[in-house]
């Protein structure tokens, strides 16, 4: 049994996420403790004692006793299996961080999979849907993955009520895949989603990424949602370039006026720009462990996180696989190779 202590590195809840895809794929069972020991609210959050329970049920694992707040699980996979699931957080809990565990070992299931997972589909501190199915979506296509995510209803925090959905076909082997540049830019636009909030919030933030981008007219989208859908904001900002799409994600909040919602934005997506990376530091984390899956892969990545780091740690526990980091000019070089 692998053994992991989830205080390590950035000691957040990816650990968890990680260890439970690559138990289900390699059939190693995993004993984990101190489960986001960093994290202000240590232990199992809503979202991620789904995470496990949907885990389970996609292999048939057996499970320690976990609940809301538990710090250590064992884990103990059969096999994967395609068909046909559907979860419900019960909260604004992040459905993304659900399927971002189940996605890749769907990858090994018998037979096609649809996942539909219900809770929050935009969370500060979480992947947007739009994330998933622009960046995510389109680097795993690269790969070979075929998987389908569609955004049924959005869910913000606090209320949740948001419906996503993936369809996944199985793949014998990811292909490597290296992203040193992301090449010409194809398209640049902004979005304002708004539920049950002003239709002002998303002219203000759209204004603001509008001087600071140089972008008009089309490249800047308000989005109106259904009242039901809200309260809730959220402002993207989605690079799509010649090898590569990157998604920005900034959230509305009582008492942040609209400029400084837009500003976070465009300081992130500016900084991603100025590097010349590839991909961003959230890619880069989700990039990690299908690659480590293929084999090998490069890319380049804006700033490493701690988050990254930690999660190479934790893949290199199950797969005979080295990430290493290389400082560049302005970027740095992310190498995965075998280890011998």
């Amino acid at each position: 049994m692998i053994e992991l202590d989830g205080s390590q590195g950035e000691g957040g809840g990816q650990i968890l996420r990680t260890s439970l895809s690559l138990s289900m794929i390699t059939g190693q069972p995993v004993r984990i403790v101190n489960i986001r020991a960093n994290r202000a609210k240590p232990g199992l959050m809503r979202q991620h004692l789904v995470a496990v329970q949907a885990a389970a049920e996609v292999c048939g694992a057996d499970i320690s006793d976990v609940r809301v707040g538990a710090q250590t699980l064992v884990f103990k996979p059969g096999r994967i299996r395609g068909g046909n699931y559907s979860f419900a957080i019960g909260s604004a809990g992040s459905s993304m961080l659900v399927l971002q565990t189940l996605l890749p070992a769907l990858l090994y299931a018998d037979q096609p999979s649809i996942v539909t997972v219900s809770g929050g589909t935009h969370n500060p501190k979480a992947p947007p849907a739009e994330f998933l199915q622009r960046a995510y979506g389109r680097a795993m296509a690269q790969m070979g993955a075929e998987i389908d995510i569609r955004l049924e209803r959005h869910g913000f925090y606090p209320a949740g009520g948001g419906i996503v959905s993936a369809t996944v076909q199985p793949c014998a082997q990811l292909q490597r895949l290296e992203l040193l540049a992301p090449g010409a830019r194809r398209a640049g636009y902004a979005e304002s989603f708004i539920a049950a909030v002003p239709y002002r919030v998303a002219q203000r933030e759209l204004d603001t990424v509008g001087t600071a981008m140089g972008w008009s007219g089309e490249q800047l989208r308000p989005r109106q949602l259904p009242d039901k859908h809200g309260p809730g904001n959220v402002l993207l900002i989605t690079l799509d370039s010649e090898h590569v799409t990157e998604v920005f994600a900034a959230f509305g909040e009582k008492s942040v006026p609209s400029e400084a919602v837009a500003k976070q934005a465009v300081h992130d997506a500016r900084d991603y720009i100025a590097s010349g990376a590839a991909v961003s530091e959230h890619l880069a984390d989700q990039l990690m462990l299908p690659m480590a899956l293929a084999g090998g892969g490069k890319f380049t990545v804006d700033r490493v996180s701690l988050h990254a780091r930690t999660n190479a740690d934790v893949i290199a526990h199950f797969l005979p696989i080295e990430f290493t980091f290389e400082a560049q000019e302005r970027c740095s070089l992310c190498t995965v190779t075998p280890v011998p």
